[in-house]
């Protein structure tokens, strides 16, 4: 593989790592919410964070253009905060790639919680457990498959993004240009050996992904036969 392709692999991977730590440190609290809620406002709040699951990536990556662009609130914000445009740049990767691998990390982690029985909870509370001790010391442990799975999730849907990482971040060597981005560009260039390559990695990484959450979600009746 050629040095860039190694720049590509690299720069996946720290997007991807940043991406799943801040999708955990977000998507956690707005999973508690969406689990334990009774607002009537909750079929929409959870509507809204799994649009990208079914929206063209195409569309996501336009109105961030504009939204991020030197018109756009977002855009005219940073700008003033001095810390420039965030299209084609690193930043604007990374507030992509946390939107759209919203629902990879929030579902798993409200699925994770609901399943908590309420007992659990109250049990906790009559020891004089507070909101926040209940939730590192009670909830995450139990939660604890639900993390593995949205950080796998996470990290794994960062790692395959194409459609919204190409329209924001463009194809910049060293700033943008992750692993779909390189494959793709292979591909134009007709040099299939160098994407066949990458392809391959991504297929295995993907398999390893399966099987790893295969594994985490086994049901507890074939662990115990094992």
């Amino acid at each position: 593989m050629t040095p860039a392709d190694w720049s590509a692999i690299r720069l996946t991977a720290q997007l991807a790592a940043c991406t799943t730590v801040l999708l955990l440190l977000v998507g956690a609290p707005l999973a508690w919410w969406l689990a334990r809620t009774r607002s009537a406002w909750k079929p929409l709040w959870a509507s809204v964070v799994a649009l990208p699951l079914v929206l063209p990536p195409s569309v996501l990556g336009f109105y961030l253009l504009l939204l991020m662009g030197p018109q756009g609130p977002v855009g005219q914000l940073t700008q003033a905060l001095g810390w420039g445009r965030l299209p084609f740049s690193f930043g604007g990767l990374l507030l992509a790639s946390v939107l759209y691998s919203m629902p990879f990390v929030v579902q798993p982690l409200q699925q994770a919680f609901e399943a908590i029985p309420e007992r659990t909870l109250e049990a906790a509370a009559t020891l004089r457990a507070g909101p926040w001790d209940r939730f590192f010391s009670v909830v995450l442990p139990q939660a604890r498959p639900g993390l593995l799975t949205a950080s796998v999730l996470g990290f794994a849907h960062t790692v395959g993004e194409f459609g919204v990482v190409l329209m924001i971040g463009g194809n910049i060597p060293g700033s943008t240009r992750v692993l779909s981005v390189a494959i793709y560009e292979h591909v134009e260039a007709t040099e299939f050996a160098d994407a066949h390559r990458l392809a391959a990695g991504m297929v295995v990484f993907a398999l390893v992904v399966l099987v790893t959450l295969y594994v985490v979600n086994r049901p507890p009746r074939e662990k115990a036969a094992r």
